[in-house]
């Protein structure tokens, strides 16, 4: 295992690959940021230098620190030149398989033997991917949530040939840059991604069956614990990245009709309102981002509508059920999922802990309840019934 400050190659400039770029480099690592077009490079810098300046204003870097970290940051075009020499290489590029295998082909050939590389990938097959090299053991997942610089979770997620001690040295890795690594095996969604999805999927389904507006299940949420509403969480990650990661995770569980995705979003989609990002999305932004209001096409509900309890009680029993779902498949362990949904989705507890409060044999109780009255996406997850039955 590599003590000390390394050399780390980043592909992809984007938002998360600059953001991780700034956490290693005020780690006292030398990076080198790949991306194929300048614009985007250029673009990361700022990213960068900003989030360092912020960091100086908030008297958390000084000036002199400051400087020194953006000298350890050097910018690469060629694709060739991020991973020669490097100690870690981390892909955050496009959620797209194929460019993801092509990436980590053309790694596995220039990086040397010994490097670790890993994927940023939310959701896509960390497995696969590494299939794509001559040296699939050194290949696994390192999960950054946005913004990197700010989220303390890093998901460390193994593929089916990572090696022991590679896993082991990208938890050091990570925790040298001030995060908190939660080791988890290769699944569709992996922790966060999975387990969080009925936090949208169930608001959406609300949605659709007009037993709610945006704002009433927002509101509900919120006065629940939680930083933000399903809602608003969408617009801010973007309706289209959500809109990929459930149908990843549709397509990766077998057309499970928990993870279906909602018709809803594909029609923004569609429509080009991503969410802040485009001024608009399930809300209106002006133009500091701000929400101005629900967009009006979501306002309407019926008169019927269901109250706050039945909402958050809804979403949490969802989320309950799956997060013994994965526990169950052996995705990670009962207290790393409560704590990853804590740290990487802002829940005020986990899901395990939440229903040990509820009771056990509640949960199971109310959850039969809202199969019968909604269908096969609440059944009991097989490993809930057991211990349940204890």
């Amino acid at each position: 295992m590599i003590v000390g400050p390394m050399t780390i190659g980043i592909v992809g400039a984007g938002t998360m690959g600059a953001g991780i770029a700034q956490l290693c480099i005020v780690a006292g690592h030398a990076v080198r940021l790949h991306d194929a077009s300048e614009a985007a490079l250029d673009a990361g810098r700022e990213r960068i230098d900003a989030g360092l300046e912020r960091l100086v204003e908030k008297g958390r870097l000084t000036e002199a620190a400051r400087d020194s970290a953006r000298q350890r940051l050097s910018l690469a075009q060629d694709p060739g030149v991020v991973a020669s020499g490097a100690d870690v290489v981390v892909e955050a590029a496009i959620e797209d398989m194929a460019v993801k295998r092509a990436i980590f082909e053309l790694l596995d050939r220039t990086a040397p033997l010994q490097a670790i590389l890993a994927t940023n990938t939310s959701a896509l097959s960390v497995t696969t991917i590494a299939a794509a090299t001559a040296h699939p053991e050194r290949v696994l997942g390192l999960h950054f949530f946005n913004p990197a610089p700010v989220m303390a979770l890093v998901e460390v997620v193994a593929g089916e040939r990572s090696s022991t001690p590679v896993v082991e040295a990208a938890i050091a890795f990570t925790e040298g840059l001030g995060k908190r690594a939660i080791p988890c095996h290769d699944a569709p969604g992996f922790i966060v991604n999975r387990v969080n999805r009925p936090f949208t999927i169930e608001a959406l389904r609300m949605l659709e069956g007009a037993e709610a507006d945006i704002a009433a299940i927002d509101a509900a949420m919120v006065a629940a614990g939680y930083p933000m509403g399903p809602f608003a969480l969408i617009d801010l990650v973007g309706v289209d990245v959500n809109l990929a990661v459930a149908q990843t995770l549709f397509v990766g569980f077998g057309d499970a009709e928990r993870f279906r995705p909602s018709p809803i979003q594909a029609q923004l989609v569609a429509a080009g309102e991503l969410g802040r990002k485009t001024g608009s999305g399930f809300y209106r932004y002006d133009q500091a981002g701000s929400a101005t209001g629900p967009a009006p096409r979501f306002t309407a509900r019926s008169d019927d509508a269901i109250d706050a309890g039945t909402i958050r009680s809804r979403i949490e029993l969802a989320t309950i059920n799956e997060a013994y779902r994965a526990a169950g498949d052996g995705v990670a362990s009962p207290p790393d999922i409560d704590l990853a949904l804590t740290l990487g989705a802002g829940h005020p507890v986990g899901p395990f802990a939440r229903a040990r409060d509820i009771g056990l044999g509640h949960v199971v109780a109310q959850l039969r309840e809202l199969e019968e009255q909604h269908g096969e996406r609440f059944r009991v997850a097989p490993s809930l019934w057991q211990v349940a039955s204890i």
